[in-house]
């Protein structure tokens, strides 16, 4: 095994001790397996489909400047293989000339692969070094290689990672924008015509310029830690995909309505024809009940009845025209303002007519009281009472005369009803009769 003496350093001081033969077995051991590894490693990054695709595009932005760097250092780093499988097979060499080295030997191999003796080309550009070279040990190399693999691979997994998700993703959403926009343009649904036809052609400008970028600065793209680092560290930015899909996710949902509304734009124009016609004869009616009440019931307010919804009617002419002209977009909107406004008008209508023949349903309910008492009383073998009579004709001869004053003829009735109600239960009955007086009079 030989003598652990120090070696001498690059100013001729003693700085290491002199390794063991066994010490110098281990160490070449553990750096000829760093080799391997490192190689392999070498070799996997420049078969990697990532850097094939960063050599091959046309980059912009933070992609293309760190590529730059990572090329440079990338080469470097088969540079620094090279001396570091240099400094490797030196050493080997030296310990294979004996199967027990000579202290000589052991203080070589020290000064091999413990000492700065690997003379490198300056890594300025990654390093800020001004020098034109440097002088590393074996170790210094490795972790330096170590560092830069790993920034390489960062930068070169993280644009494949991107290319992998995102391009893809949007050719998908492409095809569904270019279905949806031919659907959109055969429901008339086009750009300058419709809001949705203008969003349409802002996805899928949106979508071209993302894809271009997506392709050429895939690392502005990138959210989080590197996808080399702890799993689930990062992953693809698609915060601009996922608005393009909300956005025509929406314009789908307003081509569907649009889909409806030309499925039963006929059923919906046909009701709304129906429901303005009733309105107009509605009305129609209201007006000639007006006309009947003003000559029938004399000291009453008759309200005035509007004239036919014109307004409508023409925008249902409107309507019927966009439907003809295959107009949807226009359509939708313009029916579901129509169907409200028509229902309204209707029930307007109705209200007016109600409001106007309110005085004929006066006079008709005091028609049948007047009468159901008469019926009353003849069913009592009362009909030829002379009061009852006077007071039977006054009321009557007031509720079909024309025009009819409704107060006076209501007071007619009550006093009617009130002579047939004493008639009925005479007063000497006492408390029994007063009360079916009163019943009497209730009915």
């Amino acid at each position: 095994m030989g003598g652990t003496g120090p070696f001498p350093s690059s100013a001729g001081e003693p700085d290491k001790p002199v390794m063991g033969r066994e010490e110098v077995d281990r160490v070449l051991a553990k750096l000829g397996a760093e080799h391997e590894a490192i190689e392999s490693s070498l070799l996997a990054l420049q078969d990697h489909a990532g850097r094939r695709l960063l050599e091959g595009a046309e980059l912009t932005g933070v992609t293309k400047d760190r590529w730059a760097t990572t090329e440079q250092a990338i080469s470097l780093l088969w540079t620094y293989f090279d001396a570091y499988t240099d400094a490797l097979h030196s050493a080997r060499e030296v310990r294979s000339r004996h199967r027990w080295s000579t202290p000589g030997e052991l203080a070589e191999l020290t000064g091999l692969l413990l000492g700065p003796g690997i003379t490198l080309p300056s890594s300025a550009s990654l390093t800020g070094s001004p020098l034109l070279s440097e002088q590393l040990t074996l170790d210094a190399l490795v972790d330096r290689m170590n560092r830069w693999y790993a920034e390489a691979l960062n930068v070169i997994v993280t644009a494949d990672a991107v290319w992998s998700a995102l391009p893809a993703r949007i050719d998908m959403l492409s095809a569904e924008l270019r279905r949806t926009g031919s659907l959109a343009h055969s429901v008339g649904v086009r750009p300058g015509e419709h809001p949705s036809g203008d969003d349409l052609e802002r996805i899928t400008a949106e979508l071209t310029s993302l894809r271009a970028e997506v392709v050429s600065d895939p690392l502005a793209f990138w959210s989080g830690a590197s996808p080399s680092s702890a799993p689930g560290g990062g992953r693809p930015d698609t915060t601009r995909y996922d608005a393009a899909a909300r956005a025509l996710e929406d314009v789908r949902r307003e081509i569907e309505a649009v889909l409806d509304v030309r499925q039963d734009a006929e059923r919906r124009l046909m009701r709304l024809r129906d429901v303005l016609s009733r309105a107009d004869r509605t009305l129609a009616e209201a007006r000639q009940a007006r006309g009947e009440v003003l000559a029938k019931i004399a000291a009453s307010e008759v309200p005035a009845v509007s004239g036919p919804p014109t307004a409508l009617q023409e925008q249902l002419v409107t309507a019927a025209e966009y439907r003809r002209r295959a107009q949807w977009h226009r359509l939708s909107p313009l029916l579901e303002s129509l169907e409200e406004r028509a229902d309204d008008e209707l029930l307007r209508a109705r209200e007016s007519l109600t409001a106007v023949t309110a005085p004929l349903a006066v006079r008709a309910e005091l028609r049948g009281r007047l009468d159901a008492y008469k019926a009353k009383v003849a069913r009592h073998g009362m009909a030829e009472d002379p009061l009852l009579i006077e007071r039977y004709d006054t009321a009557r001869r007031m509720l079909w005369s024309a025009p009819c004053d409704l107060r006076a003829a209501e007071a007619a009735v009550l006093r009617y009803q009130h002579a047939a109600a004493e008639a009925l239960v005479p007063r000497q009955k006492g408390p029994q009769g007063a009360q079916d007086r009163r019943t009497g009079e209730a009915l």
